[in-house]
């Protein structure tokens, strides 16, 4: 698929259908996330990485305690491999007290904007792309139930998940509310020269 198929095809799937992915298109969501940029090459990011329904189904049971009762989206339970991404922040900070970089101090103010959030988020957008490329359906999303996750799967607590992805074969579903919404037109969002300019 050309890479501009790619950026426009892509959207958040929420139902998929109930079949496993074959192992070869796994290991490629996660060969291509390995290839992200990092500050000072730290790759500061891991995945914990659940396929099948045997494992998802743990996932779902921790993060959704309260039951799924009501849930707008039931297939999105039906999706076969779920991936989060965990930020480490102090890859980052060893990374930098380095010889060739010298923060010594490990100081976390010297990083006014976190790039182990940043890197993790580029290696979770590199999965939703290829996911794309692949034919399948991805979803990012938020785990509130982050503690619940932690315990059910041994999360450390120096790695920080920033979210979860669904993965499989789309199906057709309602659009979300928030697609209504439309994407903003370039004049509001790109800004020539100087701000508003």
């Amino acid at each position: 698929m050309e890479f501009q198929d790619v950026v426009r095809r892509r959207r958040m799937v929420r139902t998929f259908e109930r079949r496993e992915m074959p192992a070869e298109m796994v290991a490629r969501l996660l060969a291509n996330a390995q290839r992200v940029p990092s500050a000072g090459f730290s790759q500061g990011f891991e995945f914990l990485v659940l396929e099948g329904y045997a494992q998802t189904e743990r996932f779902w049971q921790a993060t959704f305690a309260g039951g799924r009762e009501g849930f707008p989206w039931p297939g999105l339970f039906d999706a076969p491999l779920i991936i989060v991404p965990c930020a480490h922040k102090q890859a980052y900070l060893d990374r930098y007290a380095a010889p060739d970089k010298g923060w010594t101090d490990r100081d976390e103010g010297r990083w006014p904007v976190p790039f182990w959030l940043v890197d993790t988020s580029f290696a979770t957008l590199m999965i939703l792309q290829t996911a794309v490329d692949l034919g399948l359906g991805a979803l990012f999303f938020g785990i509130v139930q982050e503690a619940a996750l932690r315990r059910a799967f041994g999360v450390p607590d120096d790695f920080q998940p920033i979210g979860a992805i669904a993965a499989g074969y789309p199906l057709p579903d309602r659009p979300s509310g928030s697609l209504a919404r439309g994407r903003r037109p370039a004049a509001q969002v790109i800004h020539r020269s100087r701000w508003g300019g």
